[in-house]
């Protein structure tokens, strides 16, 4: 991670403005689509990830009680996750020896879930529209001859970007080389 490099922010005129083009994809050549997706990640990764941020924020500060329950609603249910997926000995004796308590504990957190369920709603419609924002530019947003160089020099490897590394992560090292 140490040659990881952020790029720098593109111009608002290449981002959005006036030189920006957009043309709707050809929904039936997904390659391409996804070619066209994978490339405007990478050269515009700074531009979403301010862009995220942003988005990100506005609904929190729209409904900050409900982005906060939602934020510590997901965080304990992927810290009570972790935790039972390390302790299944643990937890399996502790139903067997506590019944009863086992029941109350399915019952609180099912009234909780129902509680908190427009938090998490807001939570997730939080992070959803920042991506659905991302998605929808680059699939929208033509490629020029800077995107198209900058993302040969980061499929050969000359340079290493926090999106690069994301989208390898994730399974499309293949269309970043195409």
């Amino acid at each position: 991670m140490n040659d990881v490099k952020v790029p720098d922010l593109r111009p608002f005129k290449d981002f959005l403005g006036e030189s920006a083009r957009f043309q709707a994809p050809t929904f039936n050549d997904l390659i391409r689509w996804n070619n066209r997706v994978v490339n405007n990640l990478i050269y515009y990764q700074s531009n979403y990830f301010l862009t995220a941020i942003v988005v990100f924020l506005i609904v929190g500060c729209l409904h900050p009680i409900q982005m906060i329950l939602g934020l510590g609603s997901v965080a304990a249910a992927f810290a009570g996750f972790i935790y039972l997926s390390e302790n299944k000995r643990q937890v399996r004796r502790f139903k067997q020896d506590h019944t009863f308590l086992c029941v109350l504990a399915i019952l609180a957190v099912g009234y909780f879930i129902v509680y908190i369920f427009g938090s998490l709603l807001v939570f997730l419609w939080g992070v959803a529209l920042p991506l659905a924002v991302i998605f929808i530019h680059a699939s929208l947003r033509l490629r020029n001859i800077k995107n198209k160089y900058s993302s040969t020099a980061e499929s050969f490897g000359l340079k290493r970007t926090p999106m690069g590394v994301l989208l390898t992560a994730l399974g499309q090292e293949q269309e970043v080389r195409s």
